[in-house]
């Protein structure tokens, strides 16, 4: 008997219904056990349930970027939202009490047109933006008697105390030396770990998988070391440790990446060492002895040399460059004001201002009733028109199924709960599950809603189940018709910018990598370099950073591409062809890892290597073009 073909679902349904996973995260769910919720419980004791409610808000945007990572990132990732956010509430706050409806509209579109522009320079940017688009719909619309500055405060206030339990907390399993690095120690264990899965993959099906998690494993450690600091260099003993034993996983990637390209299957002894380094990190302990890798082949030499030199580092971790490349404020302008920021921050003012503009209008017309929450309207907005949450039919199906979900969960548990203590533990409940569910957009939404309907019955609303559906449903009209508007200049600005990013780090590294193949070496045109995987040259160091971002700004573009494949087919085409140009740049960016390995060990890039960067550099050539994107010529010498 014949099965049936399972039904094909189409690109934009099937992301609205993919969920991340993983384990719970423990630790983030007792900060948000102890975030909103106790801050509401001394508001409203003390008497100052108005500044609780805004100090509970701001727990809870911070709980949504509340991620997996060292305590120092966490400063900048937390902190920088949250001072975006205090100023929104500000700005908001004296421009809805200054300001008619027409001038409002006016305001909301020119900060929607500010926030969109820099949501465009990174994560931490679109999540101030964010907060500064919130905080102004909450500032201009929600009934409080306290001033902007004193409501600023308490923003900060609540976003500060989940911070400080950020810092505070040890994480389980942390006991491992300094608790103080557990984030950065369990992320460059990851790397280690990651470097052992390519190897044993390398050869088969899932090698391309595998090295694109090694990518990511990199980004974040990378992330995780580089966070906002007092002095120039690491500070104590058990971070130059750790920055040490970073540094030495890069040889170790880089080999592993040229074992998985040459397409040949390697044997289970090469992946053991990297997985006893990764087990040395988490334990901070010395690795003791690790096996040796057969040495037949250049990037085999390159592996078992990457070894020595980390057993090296392990025993004595004297700090080592995270070879990572500045952003300055020029290149921050560069991507706010270019193709994909101008395209975003268009987007995002049409949005917010019409969302702006509809509520105001209902507002006055007092569809509203007695309610006093027409902010909600712009607010849901705001989310709904970031990229970085998803496809534009996937945000909108999970925003519109999330929030019907948990208005209908809210309505049931108000009608039982007593008033206030069971909806301040209500609070606190949703706190702790915003952590698992950031996972799916639907569930961050119901948890999200359960938990504003929550603080606005606390501040003295009534229950606003029917009305919260409402204006969400609105929204996501309002947001649908937008991002399908017509705009000025070229569709799919954001994936062009990305892989644009990618194609100059790519041919940057490519022309890195020449260049030392021509650079004379000592003993002749054809004699080996000398040095191995232990301290890097000049050379080696700038390759190595130039490697990083040429992967990092890859990563970035496919996960841009892969949100433009699932749009909607009327906004998916404007994007054809992209993801064939990043496979190709990362063949690209393969081949050139490759090339330096066999460079190192023979002193020259062999005829196999220069036969695969040219292929593909020709096969990039016309879907580039197609694209937008005009590579620069980067001549291979005989």
């Amino acid at each position: 008997m014949s099965r049936r073909p399972a039904p094909h679902l189409p690109p934009w349904l099937a992301h609205a219904l993919r969920a991340q996973r993983g384990p719970v995260p423990w630790s983030a769910v007792t900060r948000g056990l102890l975030s909103a919720g106790p801050l509401l419980l001394v508001a409203v004791a003390t008497g100052h349930t108005s500044v609780g409610v805004v100090a509970a808000i701001a727990a809870m945007l911070a709980g949504i970027n509340d991620r997996p990572g060292s305590r120092r990132a966490s400063v900048k990732r937390l902190g920088v939202p949250a001072l975006g956010g205090a100023l929104g509430l500000v700005v908001g706050t004296y421009a809805g009490q200054e300001t008619g409806a027409a001038v409002l509209t006016v305001l909301f579109t020119a900060v929607g047109l500010i926030a969109g522009g820099v949501s465009a320079v990174g994560p931490v940017a679109s999540a101030t933006g964010t907060q500064v688009l919130v905080g102004t719909a909450v500032g201009a619309g929600m009934p409080l008697p306290e001033p902007g500055w004193e409501r600023a405060l308490a923003f900060l206030a609540g976003a500060g105390w989940l911070l400080l339990l950020r810092l505070a907390l040890p994480t389980p399993g942390s006991l491992a030396g300094d608790f103080r690095f557990d984030g950065e120690r369990e992320a460059v264990a990851g790397v280690y770990d990651a470097v052992s899965a390519l190897l044993d993959a390398a050869g088969g099906p899932d090698a391309i998988r595998c090295r694109a998690a090694l990518t990511a494993a990199l980004d974040h450690a990378q992330d995780a070391l580089a966070g906002p600091r007092l002095r120039r260099y690491a500070s104590s003993s058990a971070e130059r440790r750790l920055h040490a034993q970073y540094a030495a996983a890069l040889p170790l990637a880089e080999a592993a990446t040229a074992l998985a390209w040459a397409e040949e299957t390697v044997s289970g002894r090469a992946s053991e060492g990297p997985r006893r380094l990764a087990a040395a990190v988490r334990g901070n302990t010395h690795t003791g002895p690790l096996p040796a890798p057969s040495r037949s082949a250049p990037a085999l030499r390159a592996l078992d040399d990457a070894l020595l030199h980390a057993a090296e580092v392990f025993d004595q971790g004297r700090g080592g460059d995270l070879h990572t490349r500045r952003r300055t404020a020029g290149d921050r302008l560069r991507a706010a004001f270019g193709g994909a920021g101008r395209e975003y921050g268009l987007r995002v003012a049409l949005c917010f201002g019409a969302a702006a503009a509809v509520a105001q209008a209902l507002h006055h017309s007092r569809w509203y009733g007695q309610h006093e929450h027409w902010y909600w309207l712009p607010a849901t907005a705001v989310f709904l028109v970031k990229p970085d949450l998803g496809p534009l039919a996937s945000r909108v199906l999970n925003r519109a199924a999330g929030t019907v979900l948990g208005a209908l969960l809210f309505a049931g548990l108000a009608a039982v709960l007593p008033r206030p203590e069971g909806l301040i533990a209500l609070v606190a409940l949703s706190g702790a599950l915003i952590p698992v569910a950031t996972r799916h957009f639907a569930a961050q939404t119901a948890v999200v809603t359960v938990l504003v309907l929550a603080l606005v019955m606390v501040g003295g609303e009534p229950q606003a189940s029917a009305g919260r559906i409402g204006e969400t449903l609105l929204a996501c009209a309002i947001v649908l018709i937008v991002g399908h508007l017509p705009m000025p200049g070229q569709r799919g600005g954001g994936v062009r910018a990305r892989l644009a990013a990618a194609s100059e780090a790519a041919y940057a590294y490519l022309a890195h990598v020449l260049d030392e193949a021509d650079a004379p070496r000592i003993g002749g045109a054809g004699a080996p370099r000398i040095g191995g995987a232990g301290a890097p040259s000049g050379h080696r160091a700038t390759r190595w950073t130039l490697r990083r971002e040429a992967y990092r700004t890859l990563a970035e573009a496919r996960t841009a591409v892969s949100l433009a494949a699932h749009e909607l087919p009327a906004l998916a085409r404007y994007t054809e062809g992209a993801d064939e140009v990043a496979a190709l740049l990362e063949r690209l960016v393969d081949t050139t890892t490759a090339c330096a390995v066999h460079l190192d060990d023979t002193g020259r890039i062999g005829p196999r290597h220069r036969e695969r960067l040219a292929a593909v550099l020709t096969e990039l050539a016309a879907p580039a073009e197609r694209l937008g994107l005009r590579p620069p010529r980067t001549p291979l010498a005989g």
